[in-house]
Order: C-alpha cells, then structure tokens, then sequence
C-alpha cells in the first residue's frame, strides 16, 4: 500500500499520484469512509457512487495537474483550495476541499469537490 498523506497540504498530490498511476483502488484510499465528492455542481455521490464517478474521470487516461492555493487547519479538519487541469481534456477547475486526519494520523478526503464554488446550473439547462 502506498503512503497516504501526513499533512492536508500533501492530499492533492497524493491524489494527482495515485489518480496517473490510474489505479482506481489506491484512489479510493484517500477518501473516508462516508466521504462525498461532487463530480458536478449540485451533484454529490457517495459510498459505491463516488468512485464510479471517479472512475469516469479515471477512464480519460489522462495525467491530472494540481496546484494547492490555500489550505487552512483547524486541529484535524482541513479547507483545500485547489486548482487542478487535466488539461489534454480541456478541463479545468478549482477545487474547495475538505480533508480529515484520521486516527492512523493520515489525512483523507471527506469532501472533494472539484469544481468549487462553480454556480449549478439551473435544470431546464441541464437536461
């Protein structure tokens, strides 16, 4: 098993690690259990949901850029603002993230989602 991340800023790069290696089950690692991502605005998805949607992006074959902007801590919890590109996708985003350190000391993610504070769109635009 490969090293989970000892401090919250190392989380998006343990991320972009296991995310290019395309390994789908050391991706699912640095989620806790209950975890929620939000593969599209207004969209969250846990549990099976959550790696299936990841598994998605995954599917691209495509490396994943991350840039950590901010991460602010308070005790265990962590706020992760980061931007990210899979860029030979054309896809873009800054990421509002919130990531835990767990009883092994390691953090993980509780919320990941990557395209932040992205407006949902209205749903007659969606369908």
């Amino acid at each position: 098993m490969r090293e989970l991340a000892e401090r919250p800023e190392n989380v998006p790069a343990v991320f972009a690690e296991r995310f290019n290696a395309g390994d789908a089950a050391a991706l699912a690692e640095i989620y806790e259990d209950g975890a929620v991502f939000v593969p599209e605005p207004g969209a969250p998805v846990t549990g099976a949901a959550l790696h299936e949607a990841n598994a998605r992006f995954l599917g691209l074959g495509l490396p994943i850029t991350v840039r950590p902007r901010h991460v602010y801590t308070a005790g265990d919890v962590a706020l992760l603002v980061v931007d990210w590109a899979i860029e030979d996708a054309g896809i873009t985003g800054t990421a509002t993230d919130v990531a835990r350190r767990g009883p092994d000391g390691r953090w993980r993610y509780v919320i990941d989602s990557p395209f932040g504070g992205k407006p949902v769109e209205p749903q007659a635009a969606r369908a």
